[in-house]
């Protein structure tokens, strides 16, 4: 009889847990806390590391096909002043795999399809679990249980399965709130096949192509956190902040529905040695969430699924292969929260003098930086 596996989460890093480790030969399912799976505004980078692990799980042309394939890469001033502009087609030719930008939802839904029927089980809320060494029990909030061999909590930053196992508190703020949009736009001051960030004076502001004529879009302010704009109000807000940016900024903040701009402070959680006990373990952000600056959040999760998938695979023990697997990837997830917050950090700087010293700096390492993002997304899991 197969180990049975009980994945908690239906976003990316849990879904892609699911085609690996039935791929591995388990028996999965995969509760889902959410009715439905709902188109939220917000793009992703998969660089080539996740273009590599999606292949792997056999969901790789599939995500290609509906992603926008990205050239260049560019950093600005807020006023349109060239940073650092790098050529991500000669990190294509050199690793074997593209970077694209793609609609969260579109990889999402990708990842559901590659399910058989009957896998992915949505509007199921974990309320707590039990676990010894003969199995795992899952009680849920519609007073259903679930029992299974195996549980991975896959259920993001704020994760129940992580917060009874660790009982770590709340993630901690990174110092910044971010705003959200996806909007479809064919304005020549926008650029096409790259993306783009944008930096000022305790903000910055990126764009992203996903695909279909679509840009995603992000803006930050060094803010308090729980910060809230005023109703009807978020989009003038924006405006009124970026509108005299670099021209493509305003355009796509312009060209977005009120309704369709989120807003979210950016927070993550400080590396940890232990992610799991017994029959539980973590993955993607409710093992090691990290701010976005690396772009590497999905990434790392798809990654992961990867990696335990190979690890449980025709495993004599299965608890030894979740020890396994978070021995593989502790080091590697550590390495990108620490330098995505830190890189955080520096583009949020607010002085005159800081921020020319952070533009300066970075002009004259462009070639380091690159070599230091070869060597990331490099990596074959």
């Amino acid at each position: 009889m197969p180990t049975r596996a009980i994945i908690i989460g239906g976003g990316i890093g849990g879904l892609a847990a699911g085609i690996a480790l039935r791929r591995a030969g388990l028996d999965v399912a995969v509760f889902e806390r959410a009715p439905e799976l709902r188109e939220v505004g917000a793009g992703l980078t998969l660089w080539t590391n996740a273009i590599k692990a999606l292949r792997q799980l056999g969901v790789g042309q599939t995500v290609e096909a509906l992603a926008a394939p990205l050239a260049e890469t560019e950093v600005r001033t807020w006023a349109g002043k060239v940073v650092i502009s790098s050529n991500l087609a000669d990190l294509t030719s050199k690793l074997g795999a593209p970077t694209v930008g793609i609609h969260r939802a579109d990889l999402q839904s990708a990842l559901a399809a590659a399910l058989p029927s009957g896998v992915l089980r949505l509007g199921m809320t974990c309320e707590r679990f039990d676990h010894d060494a003969d199995g795992v029990a899952v009680q849920f909030g519609n007073a259903r249980e679930d029992r299974g061999d195996l549980l991975i909590g896959a259920d993001g930053i704020q994760s129940t399965v992580r917060g009874q196992l660790l009982n770590d508190g709340a993630p901690r703020y990174a110092g910044y709130t971010a705003w959200r949009g996806v909007a479809h736009i064919d304005d020549p001051a926008v650029p096409v096949g790259k993306t783009l960030l944008c930096v000022g004076r305790g903000s910055q502001v990126g764009m992203l192509p996903i695909g279909r004529g679509r840009v995603y879009w992000f803006a930050t302010a060094n803010v308090p956190a729980g910060g809230v704009d005023p109703p009807g109000g978020r989009k003038s807000a924006l405006m009124e902040r970026f509108g005299d940016w670099y021209a493509p900024v305003p355009a796509f903040i312009d060209a977005t529905d009120e309704a369709a701009i989120i807003r979210n402070d950016i927070v993550d959680r400080p590396p940890v040695h232990k992610w799991g006990d017994g029959r539980v373990t973590l993955l993607g952000d409710a093992a090691h969430p990290t701010t976005p600056n690396l772009g590497q959040g999905a990434c790392q999760a798809i990654e992961d699924a990867v990696v335990l998938g190979k690890a449980l695979r025709d495993a004599d023990d299965p608890v030894a292969a979740l020890r396994a697997y978070e021995d593989l990837r502790r080091e590697r997830t550590a390495l990108v929260t620490t330098r995505s917050r830190q890189l955080g950090k520096v583009l949020a700087w607010e002085g005159r003098f800081a921020n020319w010293f952070r533009d300066t700096a970075m002009r004259r390492s462009q070639g380091l930086m690159a070599k230091q993002t070869a060597k990331l997304v490099g990596v074959e899991v």
